[in-house]
């Protein structure tokens, strides 16, 4: 990664983070999208963050006092930012703090060209933000003056070691030119799925590939950067892990292990939620903290069932060792949510996370690949050395055909459980067995599970029976003997 200390900074920190730190000085940087979609807003952060009485906005659309009503009620402040109005229209006064400099919009493209490096070099501002530079294309005769202006300007500015700024409009005329002239260009898209912002070129820098999630609100814009797992790494011990369920440990080998991958798979209500809620009971015995992020139970209904099971969790909620998050699908994208987990893996030690559900979970995808983003998730929280107990949830409750995941995500699984109902005796009953486990060996054995008010109990091996997984097991006919 690009060392950030000769950069500058944008203002958003998450789109520093995607441009390795920010913006080369110097240069000029294009941001382009479609009305609405924050071009403005990222100029007066990238403004706001600079030194003060050091920026100055050239505005070619909107009047100096429109754009400092817009932002004041947008929650930024303009002070100690530098207007130069080039707006259409007549100057309403003759204040020089102004700098309204055209008294009509009936001028070549060469005068603006003309005015803001005349401001340029009487000022000596260190940023400049042009909003929007696809008007000058209006105002040009042709495509060949057109580029010639804007080639001119841009190198003319940054030649004075000015770092610019500039915006266009998506697939406006002046688009493609604007593209190749410029030395970065950062795309803002608003697509069904929510707005996402790329970075397509960047002269002389690395930067993040792919799309990455941001949000418009009053304190501005907030950029999400995409998770890229390679990036983060911890040190930790490959230890073993119990759920603190002694038919269960044994039949798992011991328990899971440090740094990896649990599926638990079943229908709904087989108890997937409360085997897994063992594992942050034993963690709060450690000392160690452990989060639920809960896509499809409100926290209420999960501290009232825990507490009629006899596994009481409000204590250890109280402790600050188990942290529930109620996860509203449609109001995070992924991005934002990868963010929220690195938060508290980065910031507050989580040692286990527990995602529930898979189904749940496919929800804040809005259109993505859930499987490629809960794979760099649970690849970021390995890398961390961070136990994942990812539930999943299969519709069928009885099949001739085992499924572990409706979406594809066993690969994942460095450990997978299958919980199962049955039907012996006309009862219904539960099951938990071992599919995988890539870290040790384990019982190859189906046992029986039952949720009392005492609860969690694993029984005895269930044997003599065949079919178990389809639903409905049959007594298995007895092994012939030899004469």
């Amino acid at each position: 990664m690009t060392d950030s200390t000769d950069r500058i900074g944008t203002g958003v920190a998450g789109l520093d983070e995607i441009l390795h730190g920010g913006l080369l000085p110097g240069r000029a940087c294009m941001v382009r999208g479609g009305p609405g979609a924050g071009k403005t807003t990222l100029g007066l952060h990238f403004l706001s963050n600079g030194t003060p009485d050091t920026g100055v906005f050239v505005t070619l659309g909107e009047t100096e006092h429109q754009l400092r009503r817009n932002a004041e009620l947008n929650g930024f402040s303009m002070e100690g930012v530098a207007v130069l109005d080039l707006s259409p229209g007549i100057s309403e006064s003759a204040d020089q703090d102004s700098y309204n400099l055209l008294e009509s919009w009936e001028v070549e493209g060469g005068a603006i060209h003309d005015q803001v490096l005349r401001y340029a070099r009487t000022h000596r501002p260190e940023r400049i933000f042009i909003d929007s530079l696809s008007e000058l294309r209006f105002l040009s005769p042709d495509t060949f003056q057109f580029r010639k202006q804007v080639l001119s300007l841009l190198r003319q500015l940054t030649d004075e070691g000015i770092t610019v700024m500039f915006t266009a409009e998506q697939g406006g005329p002046s688009d493609e030119d604007l593209q190749f002239l410029s030395d970065g260009v950062l795309q803002l898209e608003q697509l069904p799925s929510g707005r996402v912002c790329s970075v397509s070129k960047l002269r002389g820098s690395g930067y993040a590939d792919g799309r990455h999630y941001y949000d418009l609100g009053a304190g501005g814009m907030a950029v999400y950067p995409r998770l890229l797992p390679g990036e983060h790494s911890a040190d930790f011990v490959h230890e073993m892990i119990a759920s603190g369920v002694p038919a269960l440990d044994t039949m798992m080998g011991g328990g899971i292990h440090r740094g990896t991958v649990t599926v638990i798979s079943g229908p709904t209500g087989v108890g997937k939620t409360t085997l897994a809620a063992h594992y942050m009971r034993q963690a709060a015995a450690r000392g160690e903290r452990s989060v639920i992020y809960s896509f499809d139970e409100h926290r209420t209904t999960f501290l009232q069932r825990s507490e009629q099971i006899g596994l009481p969790m409000q204590e250890i909620l109280d402790s600050g060792r188990l942290h529930f998050q109620d996860v509203e699908p449609l109001e995070f994208d992924p991005d934002r949510f990868a963010l929220v987990v690195r938060e508290e893996v980065e910031q507050r030690g989580a040692r286990i996370v527990m995602l529930d559900s898979m189904s749940g979970y496919q929800q804040s995808m809005r259109g993505d690949d859930p499987l490629e983003r809960v794979h760099a998730l649970c690849r970021y929280l390995v890398n961390m050395g961070v136990t994942v107990l990812l539930l999943n949830e299969v519709h069928a409750i009885a099949s001739s055909e085992l499924q572990v995941s409706e979406h594809g995500v066993s690969y994942l699984a460095d450990t997978i459980l299958l919980l199962r109902y049955i039907e012996l005796d006309g009862e219904l009953r539960k099951t938990v067995g071992m599919l995988k486990k890539r870290t040790g060996d384990f019982e190859k054995t189906l046992r029986e599970m039952t949720i009392t008010g005492q609860g969690l109990h694993v029984g005895e091996q269930l044997r003599g029976m065949r079919g178990i997984l389809t639903g409905i097991p049959e007594v298995a006919a007895p092994a012939p003997t030899g004469r």
